[in-house]
């Protein structure tokens, strides 16, 4: 038993690492533009088609295939987000939030439309998984981690070192203020959009790579990227991360007593217990 959960452990870890990803799109949509984007649950899935396309298609390696999914992705976030929800954020978060739900379900029938319903994976060699102090752990799996960790920590090294990212963290601060000082909002909303989608799409490639893919994708897991973000404190990157890191090993950790179709019940306790205890989740709101 002590292995069998410490393999848990160590499952959902990986696991949590790639729900990372999305989430940190997720929470930074809601920090700069003030609206729970769910059309990001739709965006993973144009990422991980996108990533599938270059991959079996032209015969890119993983690592190239992340790239095109963030720009395929993030391109898609943009013109949906010109198009669809700009025109209606002034009419409140809920208005907004409820059209980004529609949208998902729009998009992701388009995928179905061009893709079919059935599920493909990514052209990968197959290796033999390796046993490390008798924990068996994939090495697909190191190499998602490793992607995963090399695009949270470029997110953390833009927003902390370039300008960009600072006037990113000055509108979610305080926009009115940050328009005072000159920053055009406008064009720090078009860019969070831009690199949240493309988070999303870098995202839908890893659990590509992880398991497979169809039009939902994405549906299947924005319960999960959602949870992370409410628990890690809804506007926090860092708070992203741990929500992510907690939902993916509590999700692994469910298995011990519930069976694998019901282990999303873990994000909606986690989002019940949250709004519950500490409505602000771990790390608190906007910290970005």
């Amino acid at each position: 038993m002590p292995r069998e959960i410490a393999q848990l452990v160590l499952n959902g870890l990986m696991a949590g690492t790639i729900l990372a990803v999305p989430a940190i799109g997720f929470t930074a949509i809601y920090a700069v533009l003030r609206f729970p984007n769910f059309a990001i649950a739709s965006h993973l899935t144009i990422g991980a088609f996108a990533g599938w396309l270059a991959n079996v298609s032209l015969g890119l390696p993983a690592a190239l295939a992340v790239g095109v999914a963030f720009a395929a992705a993030g391109v898609a976030g943009v013109v949906s987000d010109e198009l669809i929800l700009k025109p209606l954020r002034p009419a409140g978060a809920l208005t907004t939030a409820i059209a980004a739900v529609a949208l998902t379900l729009v998009l992701e029938n388009v995928i179905r439309f061009v893709f079919g319903n059935d599920l493909r994976g990514y052209a990968l060699p197959i290796r033999r998984d390796w046993q490390v102090a008798g924990l068996r752990i994939a090495p697909q799996q190191v190499q998602n981690f490793g992607l995963a960790v090399v695009a949270m920590t470029a997110v953390f090294l833009f927003l902390a070192f370039t300008r960009t990212g600072k006037a990113m963290r000055a509108v979610a601060d305080n926009p009115t203020l940050a328009s005072v000082k000159g920053i055009d909002t406008d064009r720090v909303a078009r860019l969070t959009t831009f690199v949240a989608m493309g988070l999303a799409g870098v995202g839908g490639v890893l659990l590509g790579l992880d398991t497979s893919i169809d039009p939902l994708t994405g549906f299947r897991v924005i319960l999960s990227v959602f949870a992370a973000a409410v628990v890690g404190g809804l506007g926090s990157i860092p708070g992203a991360v741990v929500g992510a890191l907690t939902i993916g090993v509590g999700e692994e950790l469910s298995l011990l007593v519930l069976a694998p179709a019901y282990r999303t019940v873990v994000g909606f306790v986690a989002i019940l217990l949250v709004l519950t205890l500490r409505p602000r989740g771990i790390l608190g709101e906007r910290a970005y």
